[in-house]
């Protein structure tokens, strides 16, 4: 495994991070195609086996079992210490007034439930979900800041957000002369490139890590073209991202360029996102043993000028998307 700094922190950050939304109780939540606790406990013993020490969940990944699931297995596998977790906050989790959002009350309401389920008394990457256009941006980051002042937290992202609203939260959290977000966890990866326009740009400037989901297209861009899994046949999320005719040049390159090289599709796609000096560590969310043995694997695979301009010249631009 390899590492790197988290944007211009010292938090050092394997370059792939563990995606827990795979994981979690079928029967809540929004997908019914995650693992339960006993199929994805192999996968995290893998995981620190291989040295993938950056683990991403959320509170409202399968109603708040992903982030059981994940406290659990830190205490069979690892050490705390020696995991980075990341979570989030402002998705619905009930239907108080701090059951969702960035106010002051949700943020100090929800820190405090994901720190229960957890196990743990400390976050290490805090992120924002999404943004919420019905909080001052100044009651959210002063909220914040409180928790990385009082040790809840050690280091604040945020997620799939337009660069304009990302920037205004920076902002707000400069003038008040508090912590400003490290992390920005966006979907990018060869069929999804629209945070190139701004979020990335932005990103650069401010010495931001971007920590992609996504990576791999849901899939789409480590498997040739027309082939289903039970996930990409059932994921309703998934299929609203599909673009038949846009993105099948892309992955029918993806699929060219693994051949040639006699590599998995998945290498080359990962490979392609961890060329970009912005990327930290993109998010894999892996739900068999092969997933983190090509995410690792793609670490050492370097392309070339040419095999990166084959990958990217098929693309065409597309609404943007937060979510």
């Amino acid at each position: 495994m390899h590492y790197t700094r988290l944007g211009r922190t010292g938090l050092k950050v394997s370059r792939i991070a563990l995606g827990c939304m795979s994981y979690g109780d079928a029967s809540t939540g929004l997908h019914r195609w995650t693992l339960d606790e006993e199929a994805a406990a192999p996968l995290f013993r893998q995981a620190v086996e291989l040295g993938v020490t950056f683990w991403d969940t959320a509170n409202v990944y399968q109603g708040g079992t992903s982030e059981e699931y994940v406290g659990r297995a830190i205490t069979r596998f690892a050490r705390r210490e020696d995991i980075v977790l990341a979570t989030k906050v402002s998705g619905k989790m009930h239907d108080g007034p701090g059951g969702s959002g960035l106010s002051r009350k949700a943020i100090l309401e929800q820190v405090d439930a994901s720190l229960r389920r957890l196990g743990t008394d400390y976050i290490d990457v805090y992120y924002v979900h999404r943004f919420d256009d019905e909080t001052p941006v100044e009651e959210t980051m002063t909220a914040l800041d409180d928790l990385v002042r009082g040790g809840k937290v050690r280091y604040l992202g945020a997620s799939s957000m337009g660069a304009w609203q990302f920037a205004k939260m920076q902002h707000a959290a400069a003038l008040a002369g508090g912590t400003t977000f490290a992390a920005m966890e966006d979907q990018y990866n060869v069929l999804k490139r629209e945070e190139e326009r701004d979020m990335i740009p932005l990103c650069l400037d401010q010495g931001v890590g971007l920590t992609p989901y996504s990576p791999l297209a849901k899939g789409r861009a480590a498997r040739p073209w027309g082939q289903q899994t039970a996930r990409s046949s059932t994921d309703a999320v998934a299929k609203s991202f599909d673009r038949e005719d846009a993105d099948k040049p892309v992955v029918e390159a993806v699929q060219s360029i693994a051949e040639n090289r006699g590599v998995p599709m998945a290498q080359v796609a990962l490979a392609w996102v961890l060329s970009k000096p912005v990327v930290a560590c993109p998010i894999v969310g892996a739900t068999k043993p092969k997933h983190l043995d090509d995410a690792v694997a793609a670490i050492d695979v370097k392309l070339t000028d040419e095999e990166v301009a084959t990958l990217e010249q098929p693309y065409t631009a597309q609404d943007n998307y937060w979510w």
